[in-house]
């Protein structure tokens, strides 16, 4: 049975119900009636709307209009109805249009934000550089700003310039040589087995952190730092050579750069810190080595002993002469005092050298070649003494252990391999990863240690050869690793542009 309004006499949409007469009401209707009244219409009692019941009814389909009932109406009804759709759709077309356009808009703006991000990234790290550069000491401030042509060696020794003359190992320069070996050879005696007391425990190795990371030492445009050194006085003095053609020195203890040296036509590979004089030696692809007095950050000297790019640089114990090597399958051994180059050799296979170490007491020293032998030379009688073959690839880095029996040799194999300079063999060979490259290999100066750097840096405890610590904080191939004093730290350089510190923290 249907429900009827007691009022309107009309089915209800919304019925509720009077709890006082049980008469059934339009919801609209009798909220209307009891504003004005305020009582039921039947039975006049008290009635406020919240007193109202709501019923629970089916939805309430209506008859359609007699209009409706005809085929001509209900025709006209559709086409009413198929031009409100067209109208609808119209006005979603263009309510997408305005979309895309908002869209396109947004996009246009977010791709020009992120040009001008970059473009700023760009200037930030331009303006570090920069300021990195404003650092410097007050010597290096005042030091005048156009950089003076440098002295040939033909000018500061008398030897011919390009090519250079020989000078020759006279008599006197041997016996400076073997003067200075036997005093190194009596102070290792001296010191025998001894290890110093302010050396780093093989634990304390372990728990090393990174305790500094600079980025800021080589231009952003042409990152990478490709040769590293620290000075052996002043530990806090640390050198590198990068991409950018530039030496920068740095100290790390008040994080300044003292020095930037701009001379270089190409990027610096190699790069030596005098250990008595503040004085730095570098060598590039541009076939120079240069001489730097680092106070006025001006080159001394120029030296063009060689006629392809410098692979190798290695100072004399003296701290009087340098050894280079090139890819022009030549070693050549100079005075950095009057620039005069003593000796030149052409490699006995006549291959290309890649690197170049002294032995602690400098009267012998390594080459590693392109062709993967590293050869052993007697400096005094300029011979080939020794050849320690079994790397495959050109040799890329070599270091002599300060006892004098160990040397630490790597190349394009994914291994450091380990020689007794005693016995002319192979002892210990380090297998690293497939794929591992190695890019520089040092010992500590009590030969403790032995620092790997190149696809991540690590050190090894001599004798045991056990791997210590592994670092991979570097974002690019690490190029240098160096350890300071007592190996209370270690440096490397990569790649990344970073020089990275390593210490207790």
């Amino acid at each position: 049975m249907a429900l009827v309004c007691a009022l309107t006499n009309e089915v209800p949409e919304t019925p509720v119900v009077s709890p006082h007469s049980g008469a059934v009401f339009e919801k609209r209707v009798i909220e209307k009636y009891l504003l004005e009244n305020g009582c039921d219409p039947i039975s006049g009692k008290e009635l406020k709307p919240e007193d109202l019941i709501e019923l629970k009814t089916p939805a309430l389909v209506k008859p359609k209009p007699p209009s409706a009932t005809s085929i001509p109406a209900t025709l006209k009804t559709m086409q009413d109805e198929w031009d409100a759709l067209m109208i609808h759709s119209f006005t979603q077309r263009q309510q997408l249009q305005t979309t895309r356009q908002e869209l396109s808009h947004a996009l246009y703006q977010h791709d020009a934000a992120c040009r001008v991000i970059a473009r700023l990234n760009k200037e930030v790290a331009a303006a570090r550089e920069a300021l990195a550069t404003l650092k410097p000491q007050a010597g290096v401030m005042n030091a005048p700003t156009t950089i003076p042509q440098p002295a040939l060696a033909s000018e500061a020794g008398g030897a011919a310039a390009h090519p250079m003359e020989q000078a020759g190992m006279n008599a006197e320069v041997i016996q400076k040589l073997q003067d200075k070996a036997t005093v190194l050879t009596q102070e290792r005696k001296k010191r025998g087995r001894t290890v110093p007391e302010d050396l780093v425990s093989p634990d304390q190795v372990k728990s090393f952190l990174t305790v500094a990371s600079h980025p800021g030492l080589h231009s952003a445009s042409v990152p990478g730092i490709l040769a590293l050194d620290i000075n052996s006085a002043d530990h806090s003095k640390i050198l590198t050579g990068g991409n950018d053609k530039n030496a920068t020195v740095f100290n790390k203890d008040t994080e300044q750069v003292v020095a930037i040296l701009k001379g270089h036509t190409k990027k610096i590979t190699k790069v030596i810190y005098h250990p008595n004089e503040d004085t730095v030696i570098t060598g590039s692809p541009d076939m120079n080595i240069r001489i730097w007095h680092v106070p006025t950050s001006q080159t001394q000297l120029l030296l063009g002993c060689h006629d392809g790019p410098v692979t190798g640089l290695s100072l004399h114990p003296t701290g009087d002469y340098l050894l280079s090597t090139s890819s022009d399958k030549h070693w050549a051994f100079s005075d950095i005092r009057t620039g005069r180059l003593l000796t030149k050799v052409i490699d006995t296979a006549e291959v290309g050298l890649t690197t170049a170490q002294f032995h602690p007491d400098g009267l012998i020293f390594g080459t590693g070649t392109v062709d993967s032998q590293v050869k052993i030379w007697d400096l005094k009688e300029q011979s080939n003494v020794a050849n320690f073959p079994g790397h495959t690839g050109p040799i890329s880095a070599i270091s002599f252990s300060e006892n004098g029996y160990y040397l630490a040799t790597a190349a394009d194999d994914a291994c450091v391999k380990l020689w007794d300079l005693r016995k002319l063999k192979n002892f210990k060979t380090i297998q690293l990863d497939d794929g591992y490259e190695v890019k520089d290999l040092c010992f500590d100066q009590s030969g403790t240690y032995l620092a790997i750097a190149g696809t991540d840096v690590r050190v090894y405890l001599c004798k045991q050869w056990q791997d210590l610590k592994i670092f991979n904080d570097h974002t690019a191939l690490a190029t240098g690793v160096r350890f300071g004093k007592h190996a209370q730290y270690l440096a490397s350089t990569s790649m990344d542009r970073t020089l990275k510190l390593y210490a207790i923290e």
